[in-house]
Formats: structure tokens, C-alpha cells, sequence
């Protein structure tokens, strides 16, 4: 009867797109049984607290479609330091705290670097092209490389003059109307990479911007297991059939040529650019020139850069949206952020803060790695990594393809002195200065985020001028659910704050050094 209770109620809370096309799958159960039972069979392997699970279906019917951080934390707080549970056939190993993942990700990052294969997300909606989901080897090297070459530390301060130009039209828009903050926040960070990779700039309402975004948000979701079919039963996709028959297939096949869509139109009017000579030096021009021994296909160039694209949207934004939210929660750190600021630009808004003003602002820096711990918001339980070689440690033996990833929202709410309280002054600490250190908002391991510099100066430069020109409050009667994962959906806000300039110095400073940057043609 538990069982069945489980299964009805995971099909009242499953999309269509998931619950419909297991109707079909009924006459072929017993196989599915067959194959999703083999693991943990082997009994030369055993793993760190299994989580008990249905009969070979293992764990695939338990994880919620939403909020899986919360649901992981509560599974965590019984588990301990790590935890095992079960989907499609193979074991996941979650890590629940820092010192777990250090142990493993970043001390064993040799043989804990590659992907499993997510079948939705990499196989479907990626086509295997996908950075974030590609497993360890040539064509991931191939990739990181160029991707490398232009994120490096050494080369990010050559994003300086689009990160200053685009946090001053950020001001000058929230200034102009703030109820539109969450779109602001979106076209910034997304406006600083288009022009450096794209050689364009984008505006509010950009329709590209929009797609890239959207897509995304659908994509990532699908990192956390046991979110489609296809991840239940991954021998689904070896079924000799038609496509076109496959049902569990619609959903990722249209995202997939969606996605497509978008990345091939980025590409395609750069190249339109460069015909009619309008055309500004970026990475992607570069790129082209040496690209002349066809080392990428042209479908691996333009999902290369629309990776990059990706890569360099979403951290900055959903960073921004958590720290208005915690700002609005918890005002007494924006008090003492806003006075660090005075006492370097001046207490009567006489300047904007600069990239040189950082080394004397150690809280603008607490409060970004604190926005990353805060709310983890992107992927809640960590994007995972897959073990390439059989491994031991503490007196489990693990196997080869077993997935282990660290579980984020739980990291920050079990690994930290008062986790729900945002506090900034917890890493002011010798390791201030490296973006990486204290947290895993940019991940773990060889897998660490390749643009983390990058999204770090995004910040430096828009979190310390958004906190010197403005306040934020709750609003009367929408209060800010503090125990809720916040939603990262770029069309609409997941909470609702007032933001106001601190004075009318402060928006005349904005009218004065901020308007010429909202000229996109500039």
C-alpha cells in the first residue's frame, strides 16, 4: 500500500509532459523493473547511508518537482555528512557538507571530474553539446580551452569597461523604474557578455536575451534527478521506434531545437554583421580567424558560444536577486555595508565606487560570497559529477559511473553557524579575495565555474554601486518568505521589494554619470 500511495502521489504532482508518457509504459514494466534493479547488487560495493527507496525503482518517485533544496536539506539533516539514494539504476551520492565535498571533488578532482549522463537534460534538450552537462574528455577539453582563453583570471580585466558601462545603465534603470528590477538584473549580467563575446549589447525586452534565458531556466531543472521519465528509465531512449512514437521524447526534442534556434541566431547575425563591415572586434571574431582548420563544426561554435552566454547570465543575476531579497529580510548588514561605502565614495553621494575602491571594501565582498550561500537558487542540489575509476574512502567502495554531487542548499543550511541569518562578516577571512573559497555557488573541483573571476568583478562593480544609491525594504504585506528556494524565472519576480535612492544626491549622481550608458547604439 506504500508504495502505491507513493506512485499516486507523484503523479498528482508531475508535469503532463512527465506523468502522460508513462501511461504508455505499462506492458513493458517488468523489464524496466529488471534493469533499473540492477544496482547496488554487487556486493563488493557499498555506499554511505543509502536512503530507502521503492523496489528497483529506487528513489526516483520521492524527490518533489519543486524546492528540491528544502526536501534534500530535511533528507540531509538525518543522513549526515553524505548520503546515498538511487535513480535510473545508478547511486547518487550526495555531499552534505564542505568538508565532504573537499575531500572528494576537490582532493580527488582526477577521478571525480566527468558528468553522468543526464538523459533529459545532456542526451534530449543538449544533444551531448551542453558544457555544463559534457562528461570528462576530448571534446570537454576541446571546449574549456576556448572557453578558458577568454574567462581566465588574467584576461578579466578586460571585461572592466562592459562591466562599468553596464552596471551604470543597471543604476540609471532602477533609478528610471524599479519595479522592473529582476528584468534590470537580467539584461545587465547578460548585456556584459553579449559584448564580449558577441561584440552587442543588450537592451530591455531583448527577445534573444529572453529565449537564451528561458531555455535555461527549463534546461537546468533537469540536472536533479528523477525529474523526467527518461530519467527513471533511461533504456527508454534505446527503444527502436520511431521518434516520432516516442512521447517521452517531445518535451526534450523541442527544447533541444529551441535552444538550437537561439544559438544559431546569435551566430548567424554576427556573421551578418561582419558582411555589412558593422561588425566590432569580440571573442567570436577572434575565434573565427583561428578557427580556420576546422577544429569546431559550425553547430559546435555556435553551442561553444552560446554556452559561454549562458555561463555568463544566469550566476550574476540570480546572485543579485538574492542578495534585494536579503536586504529587504535582514536591513541591519545593509546598514553597515552602505556606511564601508560612505567612508570610501563620500557620505553625500559624491562618486560612483570603482574597480580600485574594492581592496577597501571587504563587505561588498562578504555580502557576494553571502548571496551565494544564502539562497543556492540555480541548481538547489548541485550539478553532478561521476566517478571514472572504482574509489574508497572511510570504508566504502564506490564504483566506477557512480554519481556524486554536492547538495548546495543543504551545505548552506546545515554547514554554517545561523544559516537562515545573511551575514557577511562569516567570510571576512584570509580567503576574501579568491571568489571560490567558503562556499560552492561556482561548484567544486576541475568543475568549478571557468568564468568565476568574471561573475566575481559582475558583482564587485554592480552590488557595491546598487547598495551606495539605493535602499530596499519589504513591501507592506508581500513579506519575503526567507524559507522558501527562490524561483529564477527571468519573466516574472519571486518576491516583491521597494527600492528607492538613498536621497536625491544619490539620484542626481545616477542622472549625471548614468544615463549616456542606457544608449545601446553607445
Amino acid at each position: 500500500m506504500a508504495l502505491i500511495t507513493l506512485v499516486q502521489d507523484w503523479a498528482e504532482r508531475a508535469p503532463a509532459h512527465v506523468f502522460y508518457p508513462m501511461i504508455g509504459l505499462a506492458l513493458i514494466t517488468f523489464i524496466a523493473l529488471l534493469v533499473a534493479g540492477r544496482a547496488g547488487r554487487n556486493g563488493k560495493y557499498n555506499y554511505p547511508n543509502p536512503i530507502p527507496g521503492i523496489p528497483f525503482f529506487g528513489n526516483s518517485f520521492q524527490v518533489p518537482f519543486e524546492a528540491q533544496g528544502p526536501w534534500m536539506t530535511e533528507v540531509a539533516k538525518k543522513a549526515g555528512e553524505m548520503h546515498t539514494m538511487t535513480f535510473g539504476g545508478t547511486p547518487w551520492i550526495f555531499l552534505n557538507s564542505r568538508k565532504a565535498v573537499n575531500e572528494l571533488l576537490e582532493k580527488k578532482a582526477a577521478i571525480y571530474s566527468s558528468r553522468q549522463n543526464l538523459p533529459m537534460a545532456n542526451d534530449l534538450i543538449s544533444g551531448h553539446k551542453r558544457f555544463l552537462f559534457m562528461p570528462y574528455g576530448p571534446d570537454w577539453r576541446k571546449t574549456r580551452k576556448e572557453m578558458h582563453s577568454i574567462l581566465n583570471n588574467t584576461k578579466s580585466n578586460l571585461f572592466e569597461p562592459y562591466q562599468d558601462k553596464e552596471s551604470r545603465a543597471l543604476l540609471y534603470h532602477y533609478l528610471d523604474n524599479p519595479d522592473n528590477w529582476w528584468e534590470a538584473n537580467a539584461r545587465y549580467s547578460n548585456s556584459i557578455i553579449m559584448g564580449v563575446v558577441y561584440g552587442r549589447r543588450s537592451d530591455l525586452g531583448d527577445e534573444d536575451m529572453a529565449a537564451l534565458l528561458s531555455n535555461l531556466s527549463r534546461s537546468t531543472k533537469y540536472a536533479i534527478p528523477g525529474q523526467s521519465v527518461v530519467d527513471v528509465f533511461p533504456w527508454l531512449l534505446k527503444v527502436p521506434i520511431p521518434k516520432s512514437w516516442q512521447v517521452w521524447r517531445w518535451f526534450g526534442d523541442a527544447l533541444h531545437e529551441e535552444t538550437a534556434r537561439v544559438f544559431k541566431k546569435l551566430h548567424d547575425d554576427l556573421l551578418e554583421r561582419q558582411r555589412l563591415g558593422t561588425q566590432q572586434p569580440c571573442f567570436m571574431t577572434e575565434f573565427l580567424e583561428r578557427n580556420t582548420n576546422g577544429n569546431f563544426t559550425e553547430e559546435e561554435i555556435y553551442w561553444m558560444s552560446g554556452t559561454l552566454i549562458e555561463a555568463g547570465s544566469d550566476t550574476t543575476r540570480i546572485t543579485l536577486l538574492v542578495m534585494l531579497a536579503a536586504a529587504a529580510l535582514y536591513p541591519d548588514w545593509l546598514g553597515r555595508t552602505q556606511k564601508q561605502l560612505d567612508s570610501v565614495c563620500g557620505y553625500n553621494a559624491e562618486r560612483l565606487p570603482t574597480f580600485d575602491d574594492m581592496k577597501k571594501l571587504p563587505l561588498v565582498k562578504g555580502v557576494i560570497k553571502e548571496a551565494m550561500r544564502w539562497k543556492p537558487s540555480i541548481v538547489e542540489t548541485g550539478v553532478p559529477h561521476a566517478l571514472t575509476k572504482d574509489d574508497s574512502f572511510d570504508g566504502y567502495h564506490i564504483a566506477a559511473g557512480t554519481v556524486v554531487t554536492f547538495n548546495s542548499w543543504a551545505i548552506a543550511h546545515l554547514d554554517y553557524e545561523e544559516p537562515e541569518r545573511f551575514y557577511p562578516e562569516r567570510f571576512l577571512d584570509d580567503d576574501l579575495d579568491v571568489p571560490t573559497k567558503g562556499h560552492v555557488g561556482f561548484g567544486a573541483g576541475r568543475r568549478v565555474c571557468v568564468g568565476n573571476n568574471v561573475a566575481w568583478n559582475n558583482l564587485l562593480i554592480s552590488v557595491s554601486r546598487l547598495l551606495y544609491c539605493f535602499d530596499v525594504e519589504e513591501v507592506p504585506d508581500k513579506p519575503v518568505d526567507p524559507s522558501r528556494s527562490l524561483s529564477v524565472d527571468y519573466r516574472k519576480p519571486p518576491f516583491m521589494v521597494k527600492i528607492k535612492p538613498r536621497s536625491e544626491a544619490h539620484a542626481q549622481l545616477i542622472r549625471r554619470e548614468c544615463a549616456h550608458a542606457t544608449d545601446m547604439n553607445n
